[in-house]
């Protein structure tokens, strides 16, 4: 019987997910991710191993969405629901590493991140992989809507979920061929809908729980003021110039803007302005029309490929360039060693550098990268 570690949010998803994985004969064992940093008057320390039943309440914060106090909670009493084992796994130290403060960084340096990308990458598949293996693990499965599929060029690559509207494969994309190949992902095949209906009829207590959508970290939704208290520094206030350098007002400081961006500037100019750059370097956030935001290509690093072992020449393919995009055709070819560049049949707003675009084949995801510009 293989054995499977399904991380468990508290959620429905993922609740659901171990149901399911259950039912269809694999072992299952319940994890949850402790992320949360301790502290202990006002000190932060690492590397204690939390298991089941042992964990005090100052270790995660309640309201921190899918990791938090109330989500550990909701996750153990669904795994005893469910008679299977179930953990809390100490991931602090590989989740400040590789997601908060990449998070902060990037906006220090004038971009806009996506840490849930980073925290699938290098978290919840990374870290909790390899610490899944090592207790005698063959794979780990999530409650992401998504479809792992394996192509007749023997490669691995994520089948959008069958119901597009719940589809999370974007921010899935940069996973790599052998956690691909040790990740199940049962609900792919269903809708949010019928994964509460699932949870209803078998009696789970999260059947009726709400998403979460903040970041986990910032429920509030104040990403300066997050960072502000992370990094112990206000950044100074700015000029906002035009694309000729001429000064129309004073911006709050760099990390409350984002490119394409256009509530919340706190400035009137008598006509809708619209974030195009953003200038660490001399402390300045452009601003410009509607059409000068518009651009009909983009160049994208730290790429992964998917389907595809490597992009050997130009591919029309169907682009997102965030979560929320609609996507677009473009034409994407290689320009680099570790670059793609994609040029749109029509305009796009908003190419915001730091978020990713993500390259789908039909209903396959081919690869993607981080937008540079």
């Amino acid at each position: 019987m293989s054995r499977v570690v399904v991380g468990m949010s508290g959620g429905v998803d993922s609740s659901v997910a171990a149901y399911l994985l259950k039912e269809q004969g694999y072992d299952v064992v319940g994890v949850t991710m402790e992320i949360w940093p301790r502290e202990d008057n006002g000190q932060t320390g690492y590397g204690m191993e939390i298991e089941a039943g042992g964990m005090p309440e100052s270790a995660v914060r309640a309201d921190s969405g899918c990791c938090g106090l109330g989500a550990v909670e909701d996750a153990r009493k669904v795994a005893f629901q469910l008679d299977i084992p179930y953990y809390v796994m100490n991931f602090r130290r590989e989740f400040q590493e590789n997601v908060i403060d990449y998070f902060a960084g990037e906006y220090l340096r004038g971009r806009t991140p996506n840490p849930c990308i980073a925290c699938n990458r290098y978290v919840k598949w990374e870290a909790l992989l390899s610490r899944s293996l090592s207790i005698g693990a063959d794979y780990i499965a999530t409650g992401h809507y998504a479809r792992v599929v394996k192509l007749d060029n023997g490669r691995y690559t994520l089948k959008r979920s069958a119901v597009p509207a719940k589809d999370q494969t974007y921010a899935l994309y940069s996973l790599t061929q052998e956690q691909l190949s040790r990740t199940l992902m049962p609900i792919g095949d269903y809708g949010k809908d019928q994964v509460r209906a699932m949870a209803e009829k078998i009696g789970l207590q999260v059947a009726a729980k709400p998403d979460s959508q903040d970041i986990c970290f910032v429920p509030d939704g104040d990403y300066a003021g997050y960072i502000d208290r992370y990094t112990g520094k206000r950044l100074p206030e700015g000029n906002f110039v035009d694309m000729r350098g001429n000064v129309l007002g004073t911006h709050r400081g760099i990390t409350h803007y984002t490119v394409g961006q256009r509530k919340g500037l706190g400035i009137a100019l008598g006509h809708p302005a619209f974030v195009l750059e953003i200038r660490p370097d001399t402390n300045e956030v452009v601003l410009g029309s509607y059409e000068e935001s518009l651009t009909h290509t983009l160049k994208a690093d730290q790429v992964n490929f998917m389907s595809v072992e490597d992009l050997t020449e130009p591919r029309r393919v169907f682009a997102k360039i965030r979560y929320n995009h609609r996507g677009a055709w473009c034409t994407a070819e290689k320009t680099g060693v570790d670059e793609i560049t994609c040029t749109f049949e029509e305009p796009q707003r908003a190419v915001t550098p730091g978020q990713s675009v993500v390259l789908y084949d039909d209903d396959c995801v081919l690869g993607g990268g981080v937008i540079v510009g």
